[in-house]
């Protein structure tokens, strides 16, 4: 799994979205509120699970927190709250220090993230989130459970899942069809490249389609 996760960190995620449609029958691509806040880095890797739901109690996100530490290095935490929450941070500066101290790769959250300067200051760590809001979960929501699928921007998240994401968006290919999706994204991959270098040779677009069928 290894080698494949490294393979999908060199191909472009639209081109993983295309694969997921051909490959799965079904969109893999999160909703577009979901989007890099913190830089532009890339994130590949695979799916940890939280789920959160609204509480009126002050609880700590004490599945979170024990995931971050007890996933493998290399993860993607991905955080569910049902529906979506703009207005309430699920992640912040300190459980990005507890991320970045286990070798995790990024963060994708269902709901806002919070302590922005600190994480770009000091992290540079990748956060893709609905929105930004320096609202406490505590009061407001509690972990329920972990390593268990969940919601993400539409797209369900299984534990183990492959996470692609970038400035396009966020993309979840199903752990079981990874192999296939990765050889059709390649195969897209190769033949927009090709593409594009008829498009300019011939010095139109017409051409390149009329040759490629792809747009």
């Amino acid at each position: 799994m290894k080698e494949i996760i490294e393979a999908f960190g060199l191909v472009a995620v639209a081109s993983v979205a295309d694969a997921v449609d051909k490959v799965c029958g079904k969109r893999g691509y999160m909703d577009s509120r979901i989007k890099p806040r913190i830089n532009d880095k890339r994130i590949c890797g695979p799916a940890a699970t939280v789920l959160e739901s609204a509480t009126d109690e002050f609880v700590p996100p004490q599945h979170a927190l024990d995931l971050i530490d007890e996933a493998e290095s290399g993860s993607v935490i991905v955080i569910s709250i049902m529906g979506g929450e703009s207005n309430v941070a699920v992640w912040g500066g300190l459980m990005t220090a507890g991320a970045v101290a286990n070798k995790h790769v990024g963060a994708v959250l269902d709901g806002a993230v919070r302590d922005l300067t600190e994480i770009r200051r000091d992290y540079g760590f990748p956060v893709y989130a609905r929105d930004v809001s320096p609202g406490t979960t505590l009061g407001r929501y509690r972990t329920v459970a972990s390593q268990v699928p969940v919601e993400v921007g539409g797209i369900v998240v299984h534990p183990g899942d492959i996470v692609v994401g970038d400035v396009d968006g966020v993309v979840v290919v199903p752990k079981a069809q990874a192999e296939e999706v990765l050889k059709v994204a390649q195969e897209i991959d190769v033949r927009e490249l090709e593409q594009a270098k008829l498009i300019i040779a011939e010095k139109s677009l017409r051409t390149g389609l009329a040759k490629y069928g792809r747009i």
